[in-house]
């Protein structure tokens, strides 16, 4: 899973920092061309074009692209603003090239179209439609600014058809590959977050597959044990000690049944309706079995008659996430533990908040996600949880309390 991580990454970092050095490269492929162009233009065609304006506008280009590669060399995130002003640069220093070398009559006009395709992969479709808007508008200056020389005839007809044909031809190519552009990337992210689940779910299948290896294990020893605790109970009858070890192995017997029979219903997929109030008396009572010593102060804030559908993993991952909460208040010398439920959006809120430490900003990134190491273990408790909570259509969110503490805050809809 850390690989797939390490690659997502890479591939947003490609997407925020390299965009806007491809564009930086186009256009200094560009400038060279611009060179060669009008070079070719004077000297082996014999065009007369203004030296001066045109090579004031490639200087002044070139400054510009050398002062953002020094600029955004370094930098790690880059905004789309930023790119928005690359390009919208680009249509100017075109739109002032073709504006001394022939205007729209110029060949090479229909270059302008290059920087509504760039935004249209790159950019949002509101500064896509600036960009287009701009592209347009320019065209529609150098159509204005024509020498009344070249309107003889019909070629006023003809620069106005081109100008409509241009307007046409921006507007195929912001809405189609700009639409062509999203159903890309939203298809990306799709197969991203299928593959994230993916390794997830691998990973929680094979923590169900040594936990049952390791529960086959543990029925026979225990079996075992408690044969010997029946039969020190008949050799020395109303020992304490030996009631004790029988009531310890018979919890243990408990769990491995409750064990199968939750995994049979997730294998059956059995989803019940269990409403809220029945749910926080079982997790209440595992608290007082299980954790005497802690204070829990329970604030409950919703109708007494809701229910969720769920199925026998909801109540073991609520216990887990209450368990590390318990850890996590004791660690901190502390012995006591909040839990609020309430309704928020049609969705029922368990809201669980410890006295500990609180996280650190790394295990919130990573909690819920993948093992995290850790003094207390390896983050598996959150983990299935999550697991559990996605499969009923639930969330978690962990977040740190303003007063100091964690709040873990798990939602179900009703």
């Amino acid at each position: 899973m850390s690989a797939f991580f390490k690659i997502n990454n890479f591939t947003a970092n490609f997407k925020s920092n390299n965009q806007i050095q491809v564009v930086l490269a186009l256009r200094s492929a560009a400038i060279a061309l611009q060179l060669l162009l009008i070079l070719f233009v004077n000297l082996a065609l014999n065009y007369q074009l203004p030296w001066t304006p045109l090579f004031s506008v490639i200087v002044l280009e070139l400054t510009f692209t050398l002062v953002s590669f020094a600029f955004y060399k370094n930098k790690q995130q880059i905004s789309q603003l930023a790119l928005l002003i690359q390009i919208c640069a680009d249509i100017l220093f075109l739109s002032l090239l073709l504006f001394f070398s022939g205007g729209a009559t110029n060949a090479f006009v229909s270059l302008l179209l290059i920087p509504i395709a760039i935004a249209a992969v790159t950019l949002p479709p509101s500064w896509l439609a600036l960009v287009a808007f701009l592209a347009i508008a320019s065209y529609s200056i150098l159509l204005w600014f024509l020498p009344m020389s070249v309107m003889h005839g019909n070629m006023q007809g003809h620069f106005i058809a081109m100008g409509i044909n241009f307007l046409f031809s921006a507007l195929v190519v912001a809405l189609v590959v700009g639409k062509m552009a999203r159903s890309i990337n939203q298809r990306e992210l799709a197969i991203a977050a299928y593959r994230e689940n993916l390794l997830k779910q691998e990973q929680v299948t094979s923590l169900g597959v040594a936990s049952a290896q390791i529960t086959h294990q543990l029925a026979t020893p225990i079996a075992t044990v408690q044969l010997l605790a029946d039969e020190l109970k008949e050799d020395f009858p109303g020992n304490d000690i030996i009631e004790d070890m029988q009531s310890q192995l018979a919890c243990c017997t408990d769990s491995l049944n409750a064990f199968r029979t939750m995994v049979f219903d997730i294998k059956e997929q059995t989803i019940t309706a269990i409403t809220v109030k029945n749910l926080l008396e079982q997790v209440l009572e595992n608290l007082r079995v299980n954790h005497p010593e802690i204070t829990v102060e329970l604030s409950e804030l919703q109708p007494e008659s809701i229910s969720v559908m769920a199925d026998a993993a909801l109540l073991p991952a609520i216990i887990n996430l209450i368990n590390n909460a318990v850890r996590a208040t004791k660690a901190n010398n502390s012995y006591n533990i909040s839990l609020t439920s309430c309704v928020n959006n049609a969705n029922w809120q368990l809201i669980i908040r410890d006295h500990g430490l609180g996280f650190t900003l790394e295990k919130l990134k990573q909690l819920g996600v993948k093992p995290v190491s850790s003094k207390q273990g390896l983050g598996m408790a959150v983990l299935l949880s999550h697991t559990s909570l996605e499969r009923l259509g639930g969330k978690l969110a962990l977040t740190n309390h303003n007063q100091g503490g964690a709040l873990v805050t798990l939602s179900l809809p009703l």
